[in-house]
């Protein structure tokens, strides 16, 4: 008798465990697929200062951005604002390197200066171009600050710019993208820092 009223104690501890824990998990919820999307955000968005901007601008796309460009094309773009005053646009831009497709995020300030590129996602081969997936990317760093106006090709090009060391079709695409972008927010400026003409 003693063992059978134990094992129904036992019982009733696991069920009401599992209550509680079933409990706290469901009204926390909420707040921990909000912190992950914001960990989410963050790691994507580290192409800008964290307190450069006040928005969530990865859940305020910018609409009609699925342009094909020269060397490139635009899937998707973004505004950062701080204070309701845009700061920067993100544009994310495919390409096609030396493996196949390599994808980037650019932010350029409200000037047409470059803030960042990371990479998103890329099929290169780690011996051939396969470095311009790394954060932080100190190649990619290079382009930071840098305008409409910079030689954008590379140096075996009469460009401006180093390759990757065993990478010069990748570094071309990469190059190539980035202009791309820097060209399309410049002709696009009012338009996509949202400002008045």
């Amino acid at each position: 008798m003693n063992h059978r009223r134990s094992l129904i104690t036992l019982v009733l501890l696991a069920v009401a465990g599992i209550a509680v824990t079933y409990t706290v998990y469901r009204i926390n919820a909420p707040q921990i697929a909000a912190e992950q999307r914001l960990i989410d955000s963050r790691k994507l968005l580290d192409v800008l200062a964290a307190d450069s901007y006040d928005n969530q601008p990865l859940e305020q796309p910018l609409p009609q951005i699925d342009v094909k460009l020269s060397h490139s094309s635009l899937v998707a773009g973004y505004r950062a604002t701080k204070g309701g005053r845009t700061v920067a646009v993100l544009l994310r831009s495919q390409t096609e390197g030396y493996a196949g497709t390599l994808e980037l995020l650019i932010a350029i300030d409200t000037d047409g200066r470059l803030l960042g590129v990371k990479t998103l996602r890329q099929t290169e081969k780690p011996a051939l171009g396969g470095h311009i997936g790394d954060w932080p990317n100190g190649w990619l760093q290079a382009f930071t600050g840098k305008s409409l106006d910079a030689g954008w090709a590379l140096r075996k090009d009469q460009g401006q710019f180093d390759q990757m060391a065993g990478a010069t079709v990748t570094s071309r695409a990469a190059i190539n993208a980035i202009h791309d972008a820097l060209r399309y927010f410049d002709e696009h400026r009012q338009a996509l820092s949202g400002s008045a003409p």
